[in-house]
């Protein structure tokens, strides 16, 4: 009885602890922008579940969406024709097609890259497929499709499933995989590829200096381990990677990605479970990286932008995540996460699933409602 009195109290002070630094590395007021400094348009409507947009250097613009759908945006105007040639693509719950980008080279070898779900209820798992685009005069098709990467992160569930990718310089490919909603005890066993962030080369292999490439029982492709469900990752100045990632209850994150690093999932967290049952009595231990900041209570974040553009001058340099649970953009200055933070888009009250900056250097996110999704553009207010 001793013992078990003791070990509850450790639980009791150590999550109190969490509690009571639940900002930490914390931040102040999330101030509003003021509303009249910009101005939203609808730029493409009559989407379902929008996942994902992107823009190609021949102009088209692609907006995947969950169902396994891609949509095509020429000229200004959302076709009625989808692009034919997507890959099979397993939809339930949130599993489904998930991000489109264009190859650093395509105007040279015109590929397209795109990430889903792939497999049966009982089985299935995160793939990375690319393929040639060829336009039409009537849309779009993929040709030449070929399956690039399989994660051996296979189960029984529907979500979680990471799929956001970003391109290095050197043209190798950082994947994000999640943890699949059930599997959290796979995030530090360098066997799986549940819960990691994974490095490719552009035709799907794993780069001979990745750091756990040579090791014995560890999956080449693993770049970085530790992870819950990381939504974004964007490759920011001086090559600087961050990403940010979904807690459960509380704990969501941004993290800098560095090779070899443990995030520390489920060893350490902010946050607690759904039921609110503990995860673990640990904010942080040795051998495990800290966010640059969390979010507790939840955002749930979604994608992550870095801005570069000139639209907004003052804006530059600003990380921008997506969130759904808040129904905003959150934007965080990563000079100093624990101090600058402020939102956009509150008035809107939808769930906003990604943002990007398109070649205009304008803002553009994805929302999702009830009566269907939309891209939505963001302009200065002249």
């Amino acid at each position: 009885m001793r013992y078990l009195l003791m070990t509850m109290l450790v639980v009791l002070v150590s999550r109190a602890s969490i509690e009571a630094g639940a900002d930490t590395p914390g931040f102040g007021e999330v101030g509003s922008y003021p509303v009249e400094q910009y101005q939203i348009e609808v730029f493409a409507d009559g989407l379902d579940s929008p996942w994902d947009i992107s823009w190609l250097q021949n102009g088209d613009i692609l907006v995947s969406e969950r169902g396994g759908e891609l949509r095509l945006i020429r000229d200004g105007i959302l076709l009625n024709v989808t692009v034919a040639g997507v890959p099979d693509v397993y939809t339930r719950s949130q599993a489904g097609l998930f991000e489109v980008q264009a190859h650093p080279r395509f105007e040279e070898n015109g590929w397209v890259y795109l990430t889903y779900a792939h497999g049966t209820n009982r089985r299935n798992t995160l793939r990375l497929a690319r393929a040639r685009y060829i336009p039409t005069d009537e849309g779009a098709k993929l040709e030449d499709l070929s399956l690039l990467f399989e994660a051996d992160a296979f189960r029984s569930s529907a979500a979680h499933y990471g799929g956001r990718f970003v391109f290095l310089p050197d043209e190798t490919i950082l994947l994000t995989s999640g943890e699949g909603y059930a599997y959290r005890h796979e995030a530090q066993r360098l066997d799986s590829h549940f819960e990691k962030t994974l490095r490719l080369t552009d035709a799907g292999k794993p780069p001979a200096d990745n750091p756990f490439f040579d090791v014995a029982g560890a999956l080449p492709e693993i770049w970085s381990f530790g992870h819950r469900n990381h939504q974004g990752i964007v490759l920011a100045s001086e090559g600087i990677v961050y990403s940010n990632e979904h807690g459960a209850r509380g704990g969501d994150e941004i993290n800098i990605i560095k090779p070899g690093a443990n995030f520390g999932w489920p060893l350490v967290t902010w946050g607690v479970d759904y039921s609110g049952a503990q995860i673990s009595p640990y904010a942080e231990t040795a051998g495990t990286e800290q966010p640059i900041l969390h979010w507790t209570p939840s955002i749930a974040p979604a994608s992550l932008m870095y801005y570069t553009g000139d639209a907004f001058p003052e804006w530059k340099g600003l990380l921008f995540s997506a969130a759904l649970a808040t129904r905003e953009l959150r934007v965080v200055d990563p000079a100093e996460p624990g101090v600058t933070q402020f939102s956009l888009l509150k008035e809107l009250d939808v769930r906003i699933r990604d943002v990007a900056m398109g070649p205009d250097v304008n803002i553009y996110v994805l929302t999702e409602g009830a009566d269907g999704g939309q891209v939505l553009k963001i302009t200065p207010n002249a």
